[in-house]
C-alpha cells in the first residue's frame, strides 16, 4: 500500500516525484499531467508500491489504456513517459524495454485550416485582448501558451519581431509582429504598466521567472520588462512557490472566446486557436514561402511536421484537378 503525502519524515513517493521535476524545471503543467499518470497506473495495481512492479505490470496499465480505454497515441505517450521518469529519476530502476506493448494507434490527420475569410470573420468577432492575442496566433504562428508567455521585453517594434521564449522543446525562435498590432499592442502595453505600478503600491508586482532566473537576478521579477503582455485580472498564489503574485491570463480565456466566434461566424468546423496557427502555415506556403523558412516560424524540429500542410493549400486534394471541371 502506498502513501500519498507525508506528515514528516522521509518524503512519499508523489512528493520526490514533484522534486524531481522541479529539479529539472519541468513546467507546472507537465507537472500534473506525469503525477495524474503515476497515480493512475499505482491505482491501477491496487495501490502496490511501484517498486514492487515492473515491465510487466507498466505493460500491462499502458495496453489497458490503448485497448480497453481506447486513449489517443499521444496520451498513452505521455502516460509511458511519466512512468519512465517515476522508474528511472525517482526509483532508480530501469523500467523494462516493452517488447510486449500494445500501442495505440497514431492516426494520420490533415490540420483543420481557415480559409482568409473565414480568419478576417471570426477576428472580426473578437475585440480587446481576445483580438490581439487571436491575431498574434495568426499573424505570428504562435501556439496558445507561447502566447500567453510573451513578457514586455519580448516585443521588438523596432525591428518588427517577437522572440519566443523557452517554447516547445526548450527553444526560442523569432517571429515577425504583424504591423496592424503595433499600435494595439502599445496600447495594451501601456495599459499593462499601469497594473503593475498599482500592484508595485500595493506590495505585489513581481511576475514568476524561469529555471533560476528569480536567483540569478533577485530585481528582475519586479521589473516592468518581465512583466506579461496579457496579465491575469487578479492576483493569484503560485501553485509552486505559495507567493502571491500576478500571472498571465488562464488558457481557457482565449479558448472560449475563439469557440464562440468561431460558432457565431456560422463556420462548421471542429476548431479552435491552434488552428489558427494551422492556418498561418498554410496561407504562407499559399503566398510561395519557402517550407524550410515556415518551419523555422512555427519552430518544428522536422521538416516532415512541417510538410502536412502543403495537403491543405487551396488547389483542391493533392493539387488535382477533379475531372468534373473538365466536362
Amino acid at each position: 500500500m502506498i502513501q500519498e503525502s507525508s506528515q514528516g519524515g522521509s518524503p512519499r513517493l508523489l512528493d520526490q516525484v514533484r522534486a524531481e521535476l522541479r529539479l529539472r524545471h519541468y513546467s507546472y503543467r507537465t507537472e500534473k499531467s506525469y503525477i495524474f499518470w503515476i497515480r493512475q497506473y499505482i491505482y491501477f495495481h491496487g495501490k502496490k508500491h511501484p517498486d514492487d512492479l515492473g515491465e510487466k505490470e507498466i505493460t500491462g496499465f499502458l495496453t489497458h489504456l490503448a485497448v480497453i480505454k481506447k486513449v489517443a497515441a499521444s496520451t498513452q505517450n505521455l502516460a509511458l513517459c511519466a512512468i519512465v521518469f517515476l522508474y528511472k529519476h525517482v526509483l532508480k530502476k530501469d523500467p523494462g524495454n516493452f517488447n510486449d506493448l500494445v500501442w495505440a494507434k497514431k492516426p494520420s490527420r490533415i490540420p483543420v485550416v481557415f480559409s482568409r475569410d473565414e480568419v478576417r470573420t471570426i477576428l472580426n468577432r473578437l475585440d480587446g485582448v481576445h483580438r490581439i492575442m487571436a491575431t498574434l496566433l495568426y499573424g505570428a504562428g504562435l501556439r496558445l501558451r507561447e502566447c500567453l508567455n510573451l513578457r514586455i521585453k519580448d516585443i521588438e517594434f523596432d525591428f518588427n519581431q517577437i522572440l519566443v521564449r523557452n517554447a516547445k522543446g526548450g527553444k526560442d525562435r523569432v517571429v515577425p509582429l504583424p504591423q496592424k498590432l503595433k499600435e494595439p499592442l502599445k496600447e495594451q502595453i501601456a495599459r499593462v504598466k499601469k497594473i503593475h505600478q498599482q500592484d508595485l503600491e500595493d506590495g505585489y508586482g513581481s511576475v514568476y521567472l524561469p529555471n533560476a532566473l528569480e536567483r540569478k537576478y533577485p530585481n528582475a521579477a519586479r521589473q516592468f520588462g518581465w512583466q506579461y503582455v496579457f496579465p491575469a485580472h487578479q492576483i493569484s498564489t503560485d501553485p509552486i512557490s505559495g507567493t502571491r503574485r500576478r500571472h498571465h491570463l488562464y488558457d481557457s480565456v482565449l479558448q472560449k472566446a475563439v469557440k464562440n466566434a468561431i460558432r457565431k461566424s456560422g463556420i462548421y468546423k471542429h476548431a479552435g486557436c491552434h488552428n489558427l496557427r494551422h492556418s498561418f502555415a498554410t496561407h504562407l506556403l499559399e503566398d510561395g514561402y519557402d517550407i524550410r523558412t515556415v518551419q523555422e516560424l512555427l519552430g518544428h524540429n522536422d521538416v516532415k511536421t512541417t510538410m502536412i500542410y502543403t495537403h491543405v493549400l487551396n488547389k483542391g486534394g493533392l493539387a488535382v484537378t477533379s475531372p468534373a471541371d473538365k466536362l
